[in-house]
């Protein structure tokens, strides 16, 4: 996820994280198969807020680099966020 450019979206397609982040993002909602929009980048690069089922998630890069995304619309392939 962490490669998503202002306004783009994607399909989750994994979840590379294990125990309590795992679970974590899991309890925001974030599991395999929900769309997630990039919303805006923090002052300094860190952390990204996205849109999660409706609600506006910040994550650090280091996390959202482990959620691997399919981009929705008209770009194709896949992108770690």
């Amino acid at each position: 996820m962490s490669e998503l450019k202002k306004g783009e979206s994607g399909t989750v397609i994994e979840i590379n994280t294990k125990g309590l982040m795992r679970q974590r993002l899991m309890e925001m909602g974030l599991t395999r198969g929900i769309e997630v929009k990039f919303l805006r980048r923090g002052a300094f690069g860190d952390p990204t807020s996205y849109l999660i089922r409706g609600t506006m998630i910040a994550l650090r890069k280091e996390e959202a680099s482990e959620i691997k995304v399919k981009l929705n619309d008209s770009t194709n392939g896949e992108v770690k966020i």
